[in-house]
């Protein structure tokens, strides 16, 4: 059976996830009675709640006469090092575009890493069926996209197939009435332009890990195409080191990919997708090979982290009353066992102390391990994520972002106000009369706190995205703190109405009566930039004058409802977000009122 390797690439939230599904369906890898789940290849809770892919994955589909390996890829800039691992396994690429966005960053971004991999791309409009969606006017971006990042000139005459992936139609007209019923159109252009595997089907085995599972009982699982050869099951390969050094180890299970499921194979082929078990220690970018003949592939590069946060153990006084796993051993352990699949993660242990520095791409990236490993009923705190300052000849260098907004007019000013006062510079702006779309540069640390705020102050209207665009000298001055203050708690015990009603001028609250509250735990923003310690425990005495049932009649404001990527974005260098199973709480290091004021007065004496 003929085959063709392939990846799905483009911004997040263009549809790749759901065009995957409606091409499995299409191609009838399913039986007809078999239930499938929209999104089916997002699998774990967090991509179904979130509407994102956060992990590659694998398929395969046969048509005709073919068999296509399909990799469905991330769209988000914080897992871009998957997207550029993937090019080295595919021949080409379907590169999405909404027919109403057109491009965006991250369409910038996957199409950059295709080209430099030379991975011919074919253009899918998706979306045509949206409103005031413009398939032609997005074609037309593509183009000059394709020539803003210097494609070959054989690529600049792509093909274009037009698609609706929530309806599950295609069709090579963008006339929206001469779509098909089936992705057919999809197919065709896929078999018709991308080329056959480029892998040499005789000769010794050699094979490369692009990706990588992690299995309790096989250890680390490599995940790539096989670029020469034959592999059998408990054939004995030879793993050439990153570092110079050869390991040899024997094939203990080999798996393949087809529709959704993982299927245990006997032997694999040149160009076949596959999952190779066997060495527990096996790495991106190292070769498999034959013993006899020792051929080393090029290794593939990882992008270095460019965002850390501490995490470490729960010190907060509610420590143990909603997690079983608080204890540093387990807590080390799990981030250990992470890393074991995500090659973009860093985790170093602080010395002497029950803390770890966790670096990595982004803050989803970082959100997302935070997420899982609550769901999993760790408890932890963790600080304010900070960029990675590189130091380059003695001079400090930081990472800085490309960032695209679209807003309505109206909130423009707001939003390059803000951006003005966090470093960022305006690079070009465009208003088609009822939108503005504004291109800036920015450090990365001017982007924190910054994307949870940019909601509030669009009303919900605005659209942003942001991706890493290179490290430039640091500057001195201090960009991304918080200048607004808090109300800290000074005692503990149950919030009551009482107390909510009197301290609620002060600000805006985080919390409601009978939420479970701490000294030195934040429970509202205040409305200067100075913190305020508050009293929200309590109680109005009672006499017989007053009836017990006052409070029932207390009208307080609604809470701000936080987040956890809110928290993490919100808070200082000296405040902490307390993670656990059931609850994440904002807090200042210091617990203790009269000592953080000691500390707060001491370091203005120093600045």
């Amino acid at each position: 059976m003929k085959q063709r390797n392939i990846a799905i690439i483009a911004h997040v939230d263009h549809g790749k996830t759901t065009l995957v599904n409606q091409l499995l369906k299409s191609s009838g890898t399913f039986r007809s009675n078999e239930f499938v789940a929209d999104r089916a290849m997002d699998n774990n809770d967090l991509e179904k709640e979130r509407g994102i892919t956060i992990l590659a994955k694998t398929t395969s589909i046969n048509y005709k006469d073919y068999k296509i390996n399909i990799l469905d890829t991330p769209g988000h800039a914080d897992f871009g090092g998957e997207v550029e691992r993937i090019m080295h396994m595919v021949d080409g690429c379907l590169l999405l575009v909404d027919a109403f966005e057109g491009t965006m960053p991250q369409t910038r971004f996957v199409l950059k890493k295709a080209l430099e991999s030379g991975v011919k791309p074919v253009v899918v409009i998706n979306k045509i069926d949206r409103p005031n969606a413009d398939p032609k006017k997005a074609v037309d971006k593509v183009l000059e996209l394709f020539i803003e990042l210097g494609a070959p000139m054989e690529f600049l005459d792509f093909k274009v197939v037009y698609t609706s992936a929530l309806k599950g139609t295609s069709g090579t007209s963008p006339d929206i009435d001469k779509q098909e019923p089936n992705m057919n159109k999809v197919f065709d252009l896929i078999i018709d332009e991308i080329p056959e595997p480029r892998v040499t089907v005789d000769g010794p085995f050699q094979f490369q890990p692009a990706l990588l599972d992690y299995n309790d009982f096989v250890g680390r699982i490599g995940i790539g195409v096989i670029k020469r050869g034959t592999v059998h099951v408990n054939d004995i390969v030879t793993d050439m080191r990153l570092n110079g050094t050869l390991k040899n180890f024997k094939v203990m299970k080999l798996f393949g990919f087809f529709g959704l499921k993982r299927m245990e194979l006997q032997e694999a082929h040149a160009g076949d997708i596959v999952a190779i078990a066997g060495l527990p220690d096996i790495n991106v970018g190292e070769t498999i090979c034959d013993p006899k003949k020792l051929d080393l592939l090029p290794p593939l590069r990882i992008d270095e982290p460019t965002l850390q946060m501490t995490f470490g153990t729960n010190s907060s006084p509610f420590s143990g009353r909603d997690g079983k796993l608080v204890t540093a051993r387990v807590i080390e352990e799990r981030l250990f066992k992470e890393i074991q699949r995500d090659v973009s993660l860093k985790v170093n242990r602080v010395l002497n102390k029950e803390q770890w520095i966790v670096s990595g791409r982004g803050e989803l990236h970082l959100g997302v391990l935070i997420e899982n490993m609550r769901r999993e009923g760790y408890e932890l705190e963790v600080s304010k994520p900070m960029p990675i300052i590189k130091e380059v000849n003695g001079e400090k260098y930081e990472p800085y972002e490309d960032v695209l907004i679209d807003v309505p007019n109206e909130y423009q000013g707001s939003i390059m106000e803000t951006l003005g006062s966090r470093d960022a510079e305006l690079i070009n702006m465009e208003d088609d009369g009822m939108n503005t779309k504004l291109t800036y540069v920015i450090p990365s640390r001017g982007l924190l706190g910054f994307v949870s705020n940019f909601m509030t102050l669009t009303r919900g209207y605005g659209i942003i995205s942001h991706i890493f665009k290179e490290y430039r000298p640091m500057k001195k001055h201090i960009i991304g703190e918080r200048s607004i203050g808090v109300l800290v708690s000074t005692h503990t015990g149950k919030a009551t109405p009482y107390a909510i009603e009197k301290v609620e001028e002060h600000g805006v609250m985080f919390i409601k009566p009978g939420v479970d509250c701490y000294e030195g735990m934040i429970i509202g923003e205040h409305r200067y930039s100075i913190d305020l310690a508050v009293n929200v425990t309590l109680e109005k005495h009672q006499t017989n004058v007053r009836s017990s049932t006052k409070d029932l009649t207390v009208v307080l404001k609604s809470p701000r409802a936080m987040s956890l990527e809110a928290c993490l974005d919100y808070i200082n260098t000296d405040e902490l977000v307390e993670i656990t199973p059931n609850a994440f709480r904002m807090r200042k290091r210091i617990l203790n009122t009269s000592e953080r004021k000691k500390y707060d007065s001491h370091k203005k004496e120093n600045i």
